[in-house]
């Protein structure tokens, strides 16, 4: 039976101590790897090697929103990537406009040797390593012979969105960070996985709201409505590192299917077909 593999190389929220910060990785049926998010830092590269993954093995990824600790390993992917290959073709990144015009940003002060721009970015040879390729709303792009995506506003920052990941049939969702986002429940529907970030629980629902993220309870009644089969809460804050049952537990009042949460270099699979 064909399957997915999911690989979380970073589960951490922004202020963790713990977690290397947001990076997951999606192995397709179809060959096609792709990077959801890109971590902070080397954080991304690091656990990538640990998990038996090259700089050169990933092509596409796509990103959810421009702070820091989602997509500021960009450069260290490119940079290991470019040198690793020597040629061949650029590093294909997707998200909103606006979300790549703050990746232009990152590239150009930190980045020294690339030309960056609109387009993407160019080495000192003329070459493109990176191409930023905006998306819209709900716009469909093929990412392999029998993957494509797609991606829905999040209600975070300005600019930010969740993904739908589909391939042979099957679909996980990834929320990004958002609030309790109606926009996700539409998008997850009949998904077989929902990765859902859970800042943590009804306790601090103030606090969580007011920093324009989830309970774990929002989670669980987002999988709940959306129908999808499993749930993985990640984006896990410091209060919660050393123990994460009470998120498990929240959303489970919520949502009746299997729940769990991720940790750095956590792995599972998802049956397609």
């Amino acid at each position: 039976m064909p399957k997915i593999r999911v690989t979380f190389l970073g589960t951490g929220a922004g202020a963790s101590i713990h977690r290397a910060h947001t990076a997951i990785v999606l192995d397709l049926p179809d060959g096609t790897r792709l990077l959801l998010d890109a971590s902070s830092g080397n954080s991304v590269m690091r656990n990538a090697t640990q998990a038996g993954m090259q700089a050169q093995d990933f092509h596409h990824i796509l990103l959810s929103h421009h702070h820091g600790d989602h997509m500021s390993g960009l450069t260290q992917v490119q940079l290991l990537r470019t040198r690793a290959l020597n040629g061949g073709s650029p590093l294909e990144v997707y998200s909103t406009g606006e979300a790549l015009e703050h990746a232009t940003l990152l590239f150009q002060a930190i980045a020294p040797g690339l030309t960056v721009g609109p387009g993407g970015a160019v080495n000192a040879e003329g070459r493109q390593v990176v191409r930023w390729n905006p998306v819209t709303d709900g716009q469909i792009i093929e990412l392999g012979p029998d993957t494509r995506a797609w991606s829905f506003p999040a209600d975070h920052i300005s600019g930010a969105i969740g993904w739908r990941i589909e391939s042979d049939g099957a679909a996980i969702v990834f929320s990004g960070d958002t609030r309790f986002n109606p926009k996700l429940v539409e998008a997850a529907r009949g998904a077989r996985l929902l990765i859902h970030e859970a800042y943590g629980t009804e306790d601090d629902r103030e606090g969580a709201n007011r920093v324009a993220h989830s309970t774990a309870g929002d989670a669980g009644r987002s999988a709940a409505l959306a129908g999808v089969e499993e749930l993985v809460l990640t984006h896990i804050t410091n209060p919660f590192h050393a123990d994460t049952q009470p998120l498990i537990d929240e959303a489970r009042q919520q949502y009746e299917g299997p729940v769990s949460t991720a940790s750095d270099l956590h792995q599972l699979t998802v049956e397609t077909g």
